[in-house]
């Protein structure tokens, strides 16, 4: 007979689960990746904003599973570069993290929590000035004929920054399986400065599985007013590799 504790371990992401990445949307998966699982999700965008042109890459993150239910990330620096000034230049910051799937119970809502950094070690122009931590709390709700909805909360601080130390951000996903490899969605983002204006902007795109662990994906933003970039386009490719450890 399983105790409660192998119980909810039995009900973790698996193995033997399809590939779930925090991407191509803003909106983070709920799910953690399976024990002993590492998992790499990579992209490039191009983005216009203000008349210039920048494009920005690789956008990884790593991922691996320490336990059930739990795992650890790292947001690698992404280097920004000038396709068309104005724009910075430079890399962003590397960002540690720690994510814990809080309710793993399958038809239900998925909720998860991620507690993380970003250190101060790429360009000011690009990732802002000092330590900036963040706390985060993506879901999802699966519903019927391939439906689903989703979105995240998620607090900035910016301690060393005078004139915006705290950002609010808030999203929402609608998403349809097309087929057994083949998703679409649609998302809302919003980036609530405290005491400043927001920044809103409106994503869609899809993604598709070349096999059960290896994912290509695409989406296309459209800011919704001026502090946002007019648009963003980008592609990526994700995988995961099972089994390193024992569990």
């Amino acid at each position: 007979m399983l105790t409660v504790a192998e119980a909810r371990a039995e009900s973790c992401p698996q193995p033997t689960d399809e590939i779930a990445t925090d991407r191509p949307d803003v909106t983070n998966s709920s799910l953690v990746v399976p024990v002993g699982s590492f998992q790499s999700e990579n992209g490039v965008n191009l983005s216009w904003r203000d008349g210039g042109r920048t494009a920005d890459g690789t956008n990884t993150r790593w991922r691996l599973g320490i336990a059930p239910c739990l795992e650890v990330l790292v947001d690698l620096p992404t280097f920004f570069a000038n396709v068309k000034a104005p724009g910075s230049l430079g890399f962003s910051d590397i960002a540690p993290a720690m994510k814990w799937q809080i309710s793993p119970v399958p038809g239900k809502i998925d909720l998860s929590m991620t507690v993380g950094v970003a250190l101060p070690t790429g360009a000011v122009e690009v990732a802002g000035r000092g330590v900036q931590p963040y706390l985060q709390f993506p879901w999802s709700w699966e519903l019927h004929d391939g439906w689903g909805l989703s979105g995240m909360f998620t607090e900035f601080f910016r301690p060393a920054d005078f004139t915006n130390k705290q950002i609010t951000e808030t999203t929402f996903v609608i998403e349809k399986k097309l087929t057994e490899k083949m998703s679409v969605f649609t998302e809302y983002v919003g980036d609530y400065p405290a005491g400043g204006s927001p920044s809103q902007l409106m994503n869609s795109g899809g993604l598709y599985h070349l096999t059960p662990t290896q994912q290509l994906d695409f989406h296309f933003a459209i800011g919704l007013n001026h502090n946002a970039p007019r648009y963003i386009v980008g592609v990526g490719y994700s995988f995961r590799v099972d089994g390193l450890f024992r569990q």
